[in-house]
């Protein structure tokens, strides 16, 4: 194994000394520079894992250095070392592209976790650089999607916070994974929290865990959301859905790498990437006061935009064959195909709700389609935005409910209706003595689509 080479620029020799002594207990050897100009001729001359650069220098500064490493030395991860306190260049440093950062005065363990990030870099960046994808993420060949696999590849080898904006269905989850898969956190958990889920009065405990007895219903510690994303990666989905005081908080502990449990008196350092995500436009919300400015400056520090999927219909036929193959999978069934008039069908169709509603029209039509094949018909798309209600559910596809039958009050809509479709499937077994073509044929419905609700209801 190649041993690790660092290059430490700073024009303070204690500061310089101090680094030299860390990395090299860590194993890593190590060259010195004074100023940007020799720390730009030992980076043209020798190869280096890892530069760490203060940000004031003789002759410029830190940023100008890592300006010049990304066009001269794109595969060597450089962190900024900046003043205490200075977000505003810390997050300047970051869009410039740099790694990381970490503050003066330098907390050794936060140097530790830097360094160890940064060399996982060394080792799969080769890879990561052909361009080579994690299956099933972000599959098409369209442009517009080649551009943001090529975006997300890059930003995986970052630590800075990424805002990743794009309608609701567009894949926005799915983009966090795939920079969580192709960076140094990929071997840590990858903890994904839908913001507008969690109701405002439990939302601090959700966030930063809580002490046994600090209120009523704490019957135990609770680790909390940040510190179970320790030492990977925290997506905050729908984060506009924040309210302001919980915005406030949250700012803090992405600050100051720290969370405080709810009743204990005392923060607990905590490792992590932040990844957020909304469909609404965040700028406008900081605009009309409901999103605190400093957070939205502190959370997009890069933004990456998905496209909807009406931009790219290209990858429709190659997304439609990954679901199918999914679905027969998962449910044990017989791969289905899309005739050709029916893939034309869906790159024609609008897809206001993007491949979250490609996923929801192809489940249903793989349950209608007869001898394996989907045709337009098995589609439902209707004219333009609007589709036609196709019967997704036994209950829906044989309405006839005696209205007797409806409990009154607050109900469980989808618990009650999987109960009359689980006992309509069953009299129809039973009637046929568990044959199940001829259940199928009672119940109006193919023989594909009972192996599909067997399955989905757990009925087999």
């Amino acid at each position: 194994m190649t041993a690790h080479t660092a290059l430490i620029v700073d024009d303070e020799p204690d500061i310089r000394d101090l680094l030299e002594i860390t990395l090299s207990r860590m194993g890593i050897s190590t060259r010195t520079a004074p100023d940007v100009g020799s720390a730009k001729t030992l980076l043209s001359e020798n190869t280096f894992h890892l530069c760490l650069t203060d940000m004031n220098l003789p002759d410029g500064n830190g940023i100008e250095l890592v300006q010049w490493i990304q066009k001269h030395s794109p595969t060597t991860p450089v962190a900024v070392i900046t003043a205490y306190g200075n977000m505003d260049t810390a997050i300047e440093s970051l869009k410039a592209g740099a790694f990381d950062f970490v503050s003066k005065p330098v907390e050794l363990s936060r140097l530790r976790e830097l360094v160890s990030s940064a060399l996982k870099l060394s080792e799969p960046a080769s890879e990561q650089e052909q361009g080579h994808d994690e299956p099933g993420l972000l599959l098409g060949n369209s442009p517009q999607i080649k551009k943001l696999r090529n975006q997300a590849r890059k930003l995986a080898r970052s630590q800075a916070p990424v805002f990743i904006s794009g309608e609701s269905g567009s894949g926005k989850e799915l983009v966090a994974r795939t920079i969580h898969m192709q960076g140094p956190r990929c071997d840590g958990p990858f903890i994904a929290v839908n913001c507008g889920a969690i109701p405002s009065e439990l939302m601090e405990s959700e966030f930063f865990g809580h002490k046994k007895g600090s209120f009523t219903g704490a019957v135990e510690n609770k680790e909390g959301l940040f510190r179970s994303a320790n030492g990977g990666t925290l997506f905050l989905d729908e984060v506009a859905d924040l309210p302001l005081a919980m915005q406030v908080k949250l700012l803090r502990a992405i600050q100051e790498k720290a969370v405080r449990p709810v009743g204990d008196s005392q923060e607990v350092p905590v490792d992590i990437r932040v990844l957020s995500a909304t469909h609404k436009n965040l700028a406008d919300l900081v605009q009309d006061g409901s999103f605190r400015q400093d957070l939205f400056y502190r959370i997009n520090v890069i933004e990456l935009a998905v496209p909807p999927l009406r931009d790219r219909s290209e990858d429709i036929a190659m997304l439609a064959a990954h679901i199918l193959g999914r679905i027969a999978k998962e449910y044990e069934c017989d791969a289905a195909a899309l005739t050709p008039h029916a893939i034309e069908c869906l790159k024609a169709y609008n897809f206001p709700g993007n491949v979250r509603e490609l996923e929801n029209i192809l489940e249903r039509a793989f349950t209608l389609c007869d001898d394996d094949e989907i045709g337009e018909e098995d589609l439902h798309l209707g004219n333009g935005n609007s589709r036609s209600p196709a019967p997704t559910s036994l209950t829906e596809a044989k309405p006839d409910v005696d209205a007797s039958m409806v409990p009154e009050g607050e109900i469980d809509l989808e618990g009650y209706l999987e109960s009359i479709e689980r006992k309509a499937i069953e009299q129809a077994l039973e009637a046929t003595r568990w044959n199940k073509t001829a259940a199928a044929k009672r119940l109006g419905i193919s023989f594909r689509a009972l192996r599909y609700r067997l399955k989905k209801l757990g009925m087999e």
